[in-house]
């Protein structure tokens, strides 16, 4: 499926491209194949039992709806990280600057137990430190991030090396510039 076709480009959306996935969530068709290609490109990789993803991540808002439903069809459990003051509980925290603002991020303190092994999925790649925010709670919480998954990356903001080869990067769609 041509899952491009469903994302809008919005020029100018506080200074930057915004890629708008909300025509891709209002069609079934387009949601479903983007749960599936994520959850399938997952599966074949959980060989074995020390393989075998424990817990899907995912930061608010739009990484929750692919990462609860991938969660949801691996058969695992779902941990939200959210942004400063939003969580009920103890948190750990990260701050860390995005393409136009700087963020906190957090996650309950006791939302992995060391050893797990943890997916993380989120709605877009850009630079990269959404993501390097998310390993880094992860990580300080003793868990195993085994990949990070994407709907769409933008490859002309070169997020993924910052991750690769330590980390497996998959995305469904790959924006090479930004005027596509």
């Amino acid at each position: 499926m041509n899952l491009k076709q469903y994302v809008r480009r919005i020029p100018e959306f506080k200074g930057v491209v915004f890629w708008d996935i909300t025509p891709l969530l209002k069609d079934a068709s387009a949601f479903n194949c983007c749960v599936d290609e994520l959850v399938g490109h997952y599966v074949a990789k959980m060989g074995n039992e020390n393989d075998k993803i424990r817990l899907v991540v995912s930061t608010e808002s739009r990484g929750f709806i692919f990462g609860s439903a991938v969660a949801h069809a691996l058969g695992v459990g779902f941990v939200p990280i959210r942004k400063e003051g939003k969580l009920p509980y103890k948190t750990i925290n990260c701050t860390y600057s995005k393409e136009y603002e700087t963020d906190t991020l957090e996650m309950h303190e006791d939302a992995i137990v060391k050893g797990q092994n943890v997916l993380i999925i989120d709605d877009l790649l850009a630079t990269g430190g959404t993501t390097k925010a998310c390993i880094d709670l992860v990580e300080r919480l003793g868990g195993n991030v085994v990949g990070l998954g994407f709907v769409l990356e933008l490859e002309y903001l070169n997020g993924r090396k910052l991750f690769e080869p330590k980390h497996d990067v998959f995305s469904l769609v790959k924006y090479e510039h930004d005027s596509e």
